[in-house]
């Protein structure tokens, strides 16, 4: 769920969503009170620093274990010092300045990436369980309907074949509930045919889909006794290896899976472990450049999922982007 944070009603309404959320979930009382606090403060500080903003609430299940995640999104000013401004006390509006200490504090995970001049990007993360799966990776992902929309046509899903974290993401052609329903054939058959071939997965996946107007298709897959990333695409999923401030693209075959796809083709990339995974639709603009925000590549996958979608959707689609890491 992504919420639009323009004006102070809509702190309300975060909150509301927030706490339904988390109750839906099962939390208990208390911590469905630290996640309406979290995204309270959240989306006060969208308005507070940058005037508008972003709050994307969904539910998290990686490495971390499970729960409830937060991520506000703002192109405002920044935070110069980001140290000094996790201290309580500190404030640039005349407050009391105890935003960022109280969210840290009510949160299991907690992490801040702001660059100033250039906006900020807040991570919180409530846990349910903090039981991790062997060999899994962590997760962040962002995925928005087309502008008016409430059917989305992106969805992604994750799996752990034979010990190797795998990641789908499905972009149904157009948008709307016709390209949903071709997204959702996506991630149903990646759940119940997955394997580790993945040349095999995605033919699946390209018959499972004939009957809907099909879709561009990728999927990657760490695999680690071999030091390598596996990977096949059809379409324009744009996929990239990510380790510091250098960016590998992945190829992906033209075409739509359940139509027209002439070659399913496995390729593989030298991987040592270090680094992240990043899937994106066409929704979002692939000229971005790691090189313009120093440091992001090691935050959380979350962070980085989170500013490419401020920075670079395109606005006229439906737009999803998935970051991994081994």
């Amino acid at each position: 769920m992504i919420i639009a944070v323009a004006d102070p009603s809509q702190v309300a309404v975060a909150r509301r969503a927030a706490t339904d959320i988390a109750t839906e979930r099962g939390f208990d009382k208390d911590q469905v009170g630290r996640v309406a606090l979290v995204a309270t403060e959240i989306a006060t500080n969208l308005l507070k620093h940058a005037t508008h903003g972003e709050l994307v609430i969904e539910r998290y299940d990686d490495a971390s274990g499970t729960g409830i995640e937060l991520l506000g999104l703002d192109k405002g000013d920044g935070i110069a010092d980001l140290a000094r401004a996790m201290r309580d006390g500190f404030s640039t509006t005349g407050t009391s300045g105890n935003g960022l200490g109280v969210m840290k504090r009510q949160t299991d995970q907690f992490e801040v990436f702001s660059r100033a001049g250039a906006g900020t990007a807040v991570l919180a993360r409530i846990a349910e369980s903090e039981i991790k799966a062997e060999g899994t990776a962590l997760i962040g992902a962002v995925v928005a309907p087309y502008p008016g929309e409430t059917a989305c046509g992106d969805a992604w899903a994750y799996g752990l074949p034979g010990g190797k974290p795998t990641l789908l993401l499905a972009d149904g052609s157009g948008h709307g509930v016709l390209a949903q329903a071709a997204a959702t054939v996506a991630v149903e058959t990646f759940r119940a045919r997955l394997r580790e071939n993945l040349t095999v997965l995605v033919e699946d996946i390209h018959r499972a889909l004939a009957p809907t107007r099909g879709a561009a298709v990728a999927v990657v897959q760490f695999d680690r006794a071999q030091s390598l990333v596996r990977f096949v695409g059809v379409g324009n999923i744009s996929a990239a290896i990510v380790i510091g401030s250098e960016t590998r693209r992945m190829v992906s075959h033209n075409g739509t899976a359940g139509h027209i796809a002439p070659r399913i083709r496995e390729f593989t990339y030298p991987f040592a472990g270090e680094g992240m995974i990043l899937l994106h639709s066409d929704g979002l603009s692939n000229r971005w450049d790691l090189a313009q925000y120093p440091g992001l590549s090691m935050s959380h996958p979350s962070l980085l999922a989170g500013i490419l979608y401020r920075d670079h959707r395109r606005g006229r689609d439906d737009a999803s982007v998935v970051a991994m890491r081994g």
